[in-house]
């Protein structure tokens, strides 16, 4: 898990994020508990608070659920609800990625012609 201390985005929001997106896509399986608060905590070099809040939030989006002297554990995920899930995520990084083309100056045009390009590349791999 890479952590990045200057992106303007909270710790606890990094992490929840990651551990949402290995959520979503099976790397971690309903029924597999997320590791340990402390031991995370320790591993990521961030507090015990700060990986709790990041749990908390993926408790309360229902991707897991707290389990008393066990920790976290992973749901199971209704397949229509993943779908929208990462439905809104496209729609966030492409709106993200709007802004960005609008910064760079570049026309409708070329940023659709950039995800056309983009798409084409992701297919040959």
């Amino acid at each position: 898990m890479k952590l990045l201390q200057n992106s303007g985005i909270p710790i606890y929001k990094q992490i929840s994020e990651q551990l949402k997106e290995e959520i979503l896509s099976g790397k971690i399986k309903e029924g597999e508990y997320l590791p340990s608060i402390r031991g995370l905590a320790q591993d990521l070099r961030t507090s015990v608070i700060t990986t709790i809040k990041a749990y908390e939030e993926l408790e309360s989006e229902g991707l897991v659920t707290a389990v008393q002297g066990k920790g976290f554990y992973v749901n199971a995920q209704d397949s229509e609800l993943l779908r929208e899930q990462h439905i809104r995520k496209v729609e966030d990084d492409l709106t993200q990625a709007i802004k960005a083309s609008k910064v760079a100056g570049m026309s409708e045009e070329e940023l659709i012609e950039t995800l056309k390009v983009l798409i084409k590349l992701s297919n040959e791999e």
